[in-house]
């Protein structure tokens, strides 16, 4: 018999240092099953479509919980997830801050999404790029930088992966932020490397929430 989702939230939570957030993935799976997490105690939510978010967000408004919106954001949609996430974990260019600001708004806390590789095509921003992106956060109205985010490339080892993260967040933008000191890192095939390497943040999906439903729910 395959583990409850109780048995497999209990079963990551037991391998999650205290201090550091859990944040259940929930995209392509119903309200009710949030609702049902929401009973086992989660209170921080991972979506990554504001499409599907959003409706998720407004069905489920009498929860108390943290929205963290955790995928690639269109500018044109950046007003929209202002109205139900707390947390925006993939900051990754400057079109897309410009669409955030707001000096009317409450904060919106931001991870800035960092890019490992050599390929300028990948989301994030460049290390070489990152100071000079970090100040320009930093004087945005309406968004508080509180760390990094990045995501482990296939076939590299996470590990090496993690470390350069902390290593950018220490040398880079701790001096420039000094507040800024969270690292979003880890997911359900590397959360154990991320929690070795000093993550703030777990975005975990899969491992707890198990198979994701008919497809046919994910359409927009």
């Amino acid at each position: 018999m395959s583990p409850s989702l109780s048995e497999r939230l209990e079963a990551v939570r037991s391998e999650v240092p205290p201090g550091v957030t859990l944040v259940v993935v929930t995209k392509f799976h119903p309200a009710s099953l949030v609702r049902e997490l929401h009973g086992l105690g989660v209170r921080d939510f991972g979506e990554s479509r504001n499409q599907e978010a959003g409706p998720k967000a407004a069905e489920l408004s009498d929860l108390d919980v943290t929205w963290h919106f955790i995928g690639q954001l269109q500018s044109n949609k950046a007003k929209a997830v202002r109205e139900y996430a707390r947390v925006l974990h993939s900051l990754d260019r400057a079109s897309l801050l410009d669409a955030l600001a707001d000096p009317d708004a409450a904060a919106l806390d931001v991870f800035i999404q960092v890019n490992l590789t050599d390929d300028p095509g990948r989301g994030g921003v460049r290390a070489d790029g990152l100071a000079a992106f970090a100040d320009r956060t930093l004087a945005t109205p309406g968004v508080r930088l509180v760390g990094l985010m990045a995501v482990a490339g296939i076939d590299q080892d996470p590990l090496r992966e993690f470390a350069r993260v902390r290593e950018l967040r220490d040398r880079v933008l701790l001096p420039i932020a000094p507040e800024a000191t969270s690292l979003s890192m880890g997911m359900s095939g590397d959360y154990r490397e991320a929690i070795l390497e000093g993550a703030t943040h777990l975005r975990i999906g899969s491992a707890i929430t198990g198979n994701r439903p008919d497809p046919a729910y994910s359409r927009p």
